[in-house]
């Protein structure tokens, strides 16, 4: 079967290329044999909506700097977590420890069934296919076109025909509305249409679970709240787990307390309702703490002064 690559060659007989091992030296695997999970985790990941990704006291230092200490939380599927926090405060780690891209140095991680601080680099391959990144700055390839950008993963790492690839990239840029734009160059799209190719991106592999990494941080406010109503949709429409860490606030909140609908066929935004909101749960971390988590009507009645100065 043919296979794309970067430069718009094609060899049948190419197979697909991955990417060297992402942990540093010094992070040697851990294996499995350094203890099971607790039987309270494995009862929780067997029930009927289980979460998909779930934290248990996990900690994580560099020489003597805490980043992230016994920070424990679950995140149920279809649902969203959204991190807050001061720079520094190991709202990113988070994300990189989910990817399995730095190891914890205490503590469990599930990641859609899979015990991913025990799992190798060829076993975290599996489990990263079921999760899409958005990174800051859509860290889009500026030498492709937004066809070859958004099918990239596709093009490269799978034996789809190029025909069946082609349909899904129209049909995630159609759903973030950017279908006239698949054959220009990034540079000449707009920021806010930057970030809606690296969503499409993001979708291309039908994730379980997205990732966004400060989706909003440059974009002028209008323009933000696009890429709020795509995260929305994903969630509502598609059924997308959502882990977006974000020190929007205005993002964050529009985030929770919105809903998207089909009315017609066509995707709309409305207020959500009190129980709909409550399935998007805030989490704050200060200094590797996690030092609130509930909901956004939760989090505005705090009388935490960290969080009452935070919120100001």
């Amino acid at each position: 079967m043919a296979k794309w690559s970067v430069g718009n060659s094609w060899d049948s007989a190419s197979t697909p290329q991955y990417r060297p091992g992402f942990l540093s030296p010094h992070q040697a695997p851990r294996t499995k044999d350094q203890g099971p999970a607790s039987p309270t985790l494995e009862e929780a990941l067997a029930a009927p909506g289980a979460p998909v990704v779930m934290f248990d006291k996990v900690s994580l230092a560099f020489d003597d700097l805490v980043v992230l200490r016994e920070v424990s939380f679950t995140l149920l599927h279809g649902h969203t977590k959204i991190i807050l926090g001061a720079s520094g405060a190991g709202k990113s780690t988070i994300l990189k420890l989910i990817l399995g891209l730095l190891r914890p140095d205490a503590g469990v991680i599930w990641v859609n069934g899979e015990r991913v601080d025990l799992l190798d680099e060829r076993e975290l391959m599996a489990v990263r296919a079921n999760l899409g990144m958005v990174f800051q700055e859509g860290a889009l390839f500026d030498s492709l076109t937004v066809r070859e950008n958004v099918g990239y993963k596709l093009y490269e790492e799978s034996d789809r025909l190029l025909e069946d690839v082609d349909r899904r990239v129209e049909e995630v840029l159609g759903f973030v509305g950017l279908s006239e734009h698949v054959e220009k160059m990034p540079s000449a799209l707009s920021g806010g249409q930057r970030r809606r190719v690296a969503i499409a991106r993001a979708m291309t592999a039908k994730p379980r679970i997205l990732l966004y990494d400060e989706p909003t941080t440059g974009l002028d406010p209008i323009t933000a709240l696009t890429i709020d109503a795509e995260i929305i949709k994903l969630r509502d429409l598609e059924g997308v787990s959502s882990m977006l860490v974000t020190h929007q606030l205005r993002d964050a909140f529009h985030v929770a307390e919105h809903t998207a609908v089909r009315e017609n066929g066509q995707p709309r935004i409305l207020a959500a309702s009190r129980d709909k909101s409550a399935e998007a749960e805030f989490m704050m971390l200060r200094e590797g703490d996690v030092v609130f988590e509930g909901n956004a009507h939760e989090l505005r009645a705090s009388s935490d002064p960290y969080i009452q100065s935070f919120l100001s």
